[in-house]
């Protein structure tokens, strides 16, 4: 669910298969069963079925889990505009939950607002999607740092 954004020029033709296996680096993701469902100059979407190994008490999946999710969006949208040899670290994020998360699945967009050469301001909306609806459930304002020359861990 895109929002009309500015299109930025990736420093990295190959941004989308270099997103892609970073994303598939975080052990994190692997274990709440999320994916990368778009990735496009500064934006990427996340999604993560509903399971209930990852719900509260409620059965509402847990807000740190959202924030996981939102967390990756961002990260992920800044990752796309960098460089090859460069890296990215999440150094603060605001998030809000505005509503459950309750659906069949949950829906991260995460969008690039300012590129920078040192810091990246993103933004994130998590959506809840219950028999086609979208709902959100979350909205979340980011910090990222650029690593520059900084490669991730090996696969």
């Amino acid at each position: 669910m895109r929002r009309e954004a500015p299109i930025f020029q990736p420093k990295d033709p190959a941004y989308a298969e270099r997103v892609r296996a970073s994303f598939e680096r975080q052990p994190a993701m692997e274990l709440i069963g999320a994916r990368i469902i778009a990735v496009e100059p500064g934006f990427v979407e996340i999604e993560l079925p509903h399971r209930d190994d990852i719900t509260q008490q409620h059965g509402y999946i847990h807000g740190g889990i959202v924030g996981m999710i939102a967390d990756n969006a961002g990260g992920f949208a800044a990752n796309s505009l960098v460089a090859a040899e460069a890296s990215v670290l999440t150094v603060e994020y605001k998030l809000n939950l505005v509503a459950p998360a309750e659906g069949e699945r949950l829906v991260a967009c995460g969008e690039v607002v300012r590129p920078g050469r040192t810091l990246i301001v993103t933004r994130a909306d998590v959506f809840a999607v219950k028999g086609g609806q979208w709902s959100l459930c979350a909205t979340m304002q980011q910090t990222i740092m650029v690593l520059q020359g900084k490669a991730e861990r090996p696969a």
